[in-house]
């Protein structure tokens, strides 16, 4: 999924979930941050306090840097979470390795991430970390069929269209894709489209199955599940009987998944739009969304346009020295995203997964 599911979308359906603006901002925003926050590494201040933080995404999103990509720890605890063949924990798929951390939609370890979210709403980053788990989350809609490891059960070919017809200005740019004899990351080889709200296709995958993806009808469900947890975190309660979208809302965002066309940015911008115009229930709202520069959450937080000039010690990494310190800085939206994204990883990778049999680094 792109801009406009992670933060358009979802602050949708926060709304619709009953979060007043600056709440349902906050976690719109971090659900999106979540495919913008590239860097790692610590940074300095000039009093001598000191901030390390984590990245969820790769500063060069491009699915055919493999070599790269490949090691890069960012995908399968925010972006393919594991699906473990769609069993409770306890249970596990028939076949290999592989077949556990293939991602599946709404999955009962996907449910038991958001039940943690839930439980931990009375943290001081609770709503970010809401955001970054409503990202993985409806992301396994999307990334349904793949996994966020290198693996030929990644490959994709005959690709189709709605019309069972092959989709050859897709085939044709994949041609050359491959190099090195690389196996394909995640959904590499479809390349965008099980991000594309509007699309209907199909594609035969590494087992030799033909799959039909109907990205309409998966993002709805996705949507309408995103309200269910939002609501149940405003309640507290991570078994609560709730609504999901109301009607009219879930018939209106039915139909913007159909038309809104383009890219993501201009999708996006599609969708803020009918938010200031008020095409739903909660009435019309102001949305932005900065991800760096001026007026972004970091600079706010820092002061800081860009990374600075401090050393580079890896890719991804950065040291920015001596920062001028605020107190404001422990309670600011950037800094309480990272806390939230640090305390999100450790959980998938060290506490999640392993109750269903999965250990990854």
């Amino acid at each position: 999924m792109q801009i406009d599911f992670h933060h358009g979308v979802t602050y949708v359906c926060a709304r619709l979930a009953g979060f007043e603006h600056r709440e349902a901002d906050i976690v719109a925003h971090s659900a999106q941050y979540v495919d913008d926050s590239t860097q790692a590494g610590l940074i300095r201040f000039d009093n001598g306090a000191m901030f390390d933080r984590i990245s969820s995404a790769h500063k060069m999103l491009d699915y055919r840097n493999f070599k790269e990509l490949a090691n890069c720890k960012v995908w399968i605890p925010f972006h393919f979470l594991p699906g473990n063949g769609g069993l409770p924990a306890g249970q596990d798929p028939p076949g290999t390795f592989i077949e556990k951390l293939i991602c599946r939609p709404n999955s009962p370890v996907a449910q038991t991430m958001v039940r943690e979210c839930i439980e931990q709403r009375y943290r001081s980053y609770g709503l970010h970390r809401l955001g970054i788990t409503l990202h993985v989350f409806a992301d396994t809609w999307a990334h349904q069929g793949f996994a966020g490891v290198s693996h030929e059960i990644n490959s994709a070919r005959d690709l189709v269209d709605s019309n069972d017809r092959p989709d050859q200005s897709l085939m044709n740019r994949l041609k050359g894709f491959f190099i090195g004899g690389a196996l394909p990351l995640g959904h590499g080889t479809v390349l965008s489209n099980p991000d594309k709200p509007y699309l209907r296709w199909g594609y035969t995958n590494g087992r030799g199955e033909k799959i039909s993806r109907d990205n309409p009808k998966d993002y709805l469900a996705a949507a309408d599940e995103l309200c269910k947890a939002m609501q149940r975190y405003r309640l507290e309660d991570a078994d609560a009987d709730v609504p999901g979208l109301p009607a009219a809302d879930k018939d209106k965002i039915a139909m913007l998944f159909e038309t809104t066309l383009g890219e993501g940015d201009c999708r996006h911008r599609q969708w803020i739009d009918h938010i200031a115009q008020g095409s739903f229930s909660f009435g019309p709202a102001q949305v932005s969304y900065i991800a760096n520069g001026y007026g972004s959450w970091k600079h706010k937080a820092l002061g800081i346009v860009g990374e600075g000039d401090g050393q580079r010690p890896a890719l991804g990494h950065r040291i920015d020295s001596r920062l001028p310190y605020s107190p404001q800085f422990l309670t600011s939206n950037w800094k309480l995203f990272h806390d939230a994204l640090r305390a999100h990883h450790f959980y998938v990778i060290h506490d999640l997964l392993p109750q269903y049999g999965i250990c990854v680094a």
